[in-house]
């Protein structure tokens, strides 16, 4: 358990660099405002935010797009300690180091890639307490040295990114994944935000097993795009095709995204 001296000096240290120790959504979203410029937070992100500022094990299913990573970001800069953010993809994880940076917020990404001069200097930056906000592939938190540096450490938030790697039933299956029960309790049982944008039921289920989310609240958005327009043509011939696609796209003012088959019909002519 953490001492008041401790408490008071994670709180003057988040204070010091301009962010929040309040847990209220109007502080959330005060946060959200300052740091990431958007006004105020989807239905789906408000929920997700509001369950971890309370300390709940959360399940978040939201598609592409729909702005997963402020569901952990911004609890991230209003809880006292360190969150640790799980990462399977090397470029993922540094776009999102990269972009944090930009706005002057502390994160650090350590990861295979770098070399071990910078992954010793993410590492004093995170026991120095100068992060926020580590990014760490799952086989470099499970590799031993950085969960032994992040013993000593106040862990807020343990975030899973891309959580459907951690299921055998998901499409990226990553066996360090499967290892979090027992990376959970040296990083002193912090909540847990697990969050994809693919599970189905089966694997929303292994991801609550696997991470031993605890009564989660179960975040599961809709995939439903008001700006956004399905649908499928048939066609028999190349002709018939390019002729379609060319009314389709003079009937659209935006952009638009084509998928067609390419096997067991007739060539496409160039």
């Amino acid at each position: 358990m953490m001492t008041g001296a401790a408490i008071r000096c994670r709180a003057t240290f988040a204070a010091a660099r301009g962010f929040s120790v309040a847990r209220s959504l109007p502080d959330a979203e005060a946060v959200l405002n300052r740091w990431f410029g958007y006004p105020s937070l989807r239905a789906p992100q408000r929920r997700a935010v509001s369950a971890v500022l309370r300390g709940r094990d959360t399940l978040v299913v939201m598609p592409t797009g729909g702005g997963k990573s402020l569901c952990f970001q911004v609890p991230a800069l209003m809880l006292d300690g360190l969150t640790v953010v799980l990462s399977p993809l090397v470029s993922l994880m540094k776009d999102q180091v990269d972009t944090l940076v930009r706005k002057g917020i502390p994160a650090v990404g350590l990861h295979g890639g770098m070399t071990p001069g910078e992954q010793a200097d993410a590492i004093g930056r995170v026991v120095r307490r100068e992060a926020k906000m580590l990014y760490v592939a799952p086989e470099r938190l499970v590799a031993g040295r950085t969960l032994d540096a992040l013993r000593r450490l106040d862990v807020s938030l343990l975030a899973v990114d891309e959580a459907h790697c951690i299921s055998e039933w998901g499409h990226d299956f990553r066996p360090a994944y499967r290892e979090l029960q027992s990376i959970r309790a040296p990083l002193g049982s912090p909540p847990v935000v697990a969050l994809t944008a693919t599970a189905t039921p089966d694997v929303r289920d292994d991801i609550q097993r696997v991470c031993a989310l605890r009564n989660p609240v179960r975040i599961i958005a809709g995939f439903d795009r008001p700006n956004l327009r399905y649908a499928v043509h048939r066609v028999a011939r190349v002709g018939d095709r390019n002729r379609r696609l060319g009314e389709l796209v003079s009937a659209r003012a935006g952009p638009a995204v084509v998928y067609a088959q390419t096997r067991g019909v007739c060539p496409v002519s160039s």
